[in-house]
């Protein structure tokens, strides 16, 4: 990796929460330092069940972003959609660490047929201003939290779901407010039959535990109990949650002034009209865009992905709720009084010094 100075103005650093600590003001960055600013930011993407199924491998001026089968969910996401889905969140989140610094993300999705594996490849050779809002995005994305729970019975501000909508749309994808009750109703209560099948599956359970560290522990991935709730929280109509401690009582207290039933927000669906990886990988960098918008207005979002993981259920929610698109997320948007508090792994765990870009290449 070469290390060649870049100029990339100090202040650039300064004006955005640097991933890794760097400080601000410390002069130009090398082309080493970039890659690794970016991996650092990235590694605080969304994934499905804190996974974290990325790794990243740089030659020169370019980032390349691989999706890691050993940490795909093989009973619950044999298809690798969800893990695809992730990577995309850890792309858009790169790119727009780049954007943070001035430079203009080149970006290439699924480069080469012979490596499923190989998400994209991101480089940076000309710059440009960043826009305030991409700042402001940036600015959110250690902040960001996946919500577990119901929502405070306050509303949501005016003109957020249309940003949403518009910034899914930058990438090929719809998200479709669910506003109608009956659908509603209809979407709680797949939600719902996913989640009992769930628990009576032993190999989605053992799965599932596989990824809920008890409290105390000092894994860096997984969905620590500082993030979802230690009692069920019912919201109407009612979106039940995993159940990560499994009857443990792990998990956050509920607030003081916590009522029997909580808002189940603004419920969504993000859909595309194929269902391909590439599809996949576009749901993921619009879901990342879309949480950090919402978090720049102080709003959080819980996200179900139970249902989609069951291929009749899927296609039930494809023919009679989103019109024949394919569902990738079921989304809730509402505003919250009560933080999570999350993990990840370092950037070194992600990004080998030595790692070959040729490695990695076989299927999941």
């Amino acid at each position: 990796m070469s290390d060649e100075t870049l100029p990339s103005p100090a202040e650039a650093v300064s004006a955005v929460p640097p991933p890794d600590g760097r400080p601000g003001g410390a002069g130009p960055l090398t082309v080493g330092e970039v890659a690794r600013y970016a991996v650092a930011a990235a590694v605080w993407a969304p994934s499905v069940h804190n996974t974290q199924p990325w790794r990243f491998t740089v030659s020169g001026q370019q980032v390349s972003l691989h999706a890691d089968a050993q940490r795909q969910l093989t009973v619950a996401d044999a298809d690798g959609r969800e893990m695809m889905i992730s990577c995309g969140a850890a792309l858009f989140t790169a790119r727009l660490a780049l954007r943070s610094l001035g430079y203009i993300p080149r970006t290439s999705v699924l480069p080469d047929p012979g490596q499923p594996l190989l998400v994209a490849r991101v480089s940076w050779r000309q710059q440009a201003a960043r826009t305030e809002f991409e700042q402001r995005l940036f600015g959110q994305v250690r902040q960001r939290r996946t919500h577990r729970a119901g929502f405070d019975l306050v509303p949501l501000p005016r003109g957020l779901l249309a940003s949403l909508r518009d910034g899914a749309a930058r990438y090929g994808t719809t998200l479709r407010i669910v506003a109608d009750d009956g659908r509603r109703a209809a979407l709680a209560a797949v939600v719902k039959t996913a989640e009992r099948a769930q628990r009576l599956d032993g190999d989605r359970v053992r799965e599932l535990a596989r990824w809920a560290p008890a409290p105390g522990s000092a894994r860096a991935d997984g969905v620590p109990p500082t993030s979802y709730p230690a009692r069920a929280e019912h919201t109407d109509p009612d979106f039940p949650g995993r159940d990560f401690a499994h009857g443990r009582g792990w998990g956050l207290p509920p607030p003081s002034t916590a009522l029997r039933f909580r808002s189940a927000g603004v419920v969504a669906l993000l859909t595309t009209v194929h269902d391909r990886p590439a599809d996949w990988i576009n749901a993921g960098q619009a879901l990342q865009r879309i949480l950090l918008t919402a978090s720049t207005c102080g709003a959080a979002a819980a996200l179900h992905t139970q249902p989609l993981e069951f291929g009749w259920l899927r296609e039930l929610i494809r023919t009679r709720v989103s019109d024949g698109a394919y569902p990738q997320l079921i989304l809730r948007f509402g505003m919250v009084s009560q933080a999570a508090v999350s993990v990840r792994r370092s950037p070194d765990d992600v990004l080998p010094a030595a790692e070959s870009e040729d490695a990695g290449t076989g299927h999941g």
